[in-house]
């Protein structure tokens, strides 16, 4: 976490936190979402726009962590901006080097990977010490040859099976929105 966060949140420690407006696809893109945007849908349906300012990306790539809920958030100073997730909170980039692969988060984060899973869809996961994070798909293909080389062994799992088994809320806003709504009733 940078620096001017810890201190924003020092000064502020009583911010509210930001539910659906960021959220993060299959690709490891982030995207804006503003009223409009979650007033057409879940993350899923309604992704909102792609940021692009690098800048920025790389902000929140160093201040991107997770609660003791397993809900992902990016600490944007005083405030905590939760995410909404595509299909995992991390994307992996795969990479051959020499007689191995490196595997690194779409945050830049080097990982060793402790389990491969494939889901019915035929989408690759890979969970680290970190967590678990989707294969980005221009690298499933180099991946594929760490699989057939015997170094990642997949296990076949349900894709909606991943956020209780590995401790990972993909919508934070629905979480929220549905304590909000169960503490209102009399």
């Amino acid at each position: 976490m940078d620096d001017i966060v810890r201190q924003a949140l020092a000064k502020w420690p009583n911010v509210p936190h930001c539910y659906g407006w960021l959220g993060l696809d299959a690709r490891g893109n982030w995207y804006m979402r503003d009223d409009r945007t979650q007033a057409q849908g879940p993350f899923r349906t309604a992704k909102g726009s792609m940021l692009r300012h690098d800048k920025l990306i790389e902000f929140i790539h160093r201040n991107y962590e997770h609660d003791d809920e397993g809900q992902w958030f990016f600490q944007n100073g005083p405030q905590r901006v939760y995410v909404e997730l595509e299909a995992a909170p991390l994307v992996w980039r795969v990479a051959e080097e020499g007689d191995g692969f490196t595997v690194t988060s779409h945050t830049g984060q080097p990982v060793e990977v402790s389990a491969c899973l494939l889901d019915a869809e035929g989408r690759l996961y890979l969970d680290s010490p970190i967590g678990l994070g989707l294969v980005h798909t221009q690298d499933v293909g180099i991946a594929a040859e760490a699989v057939e080389r015997g170094l990642w062994t997949p296990e076949a799992v349900l894709a909606d099976e991943l956020p209780r088994r590995f401790g990972h809320v993909l919508s934070p806003a629905q979480r929220h929105a549905e304590a909000a709504a169960a503490s209102s009733k009399p």
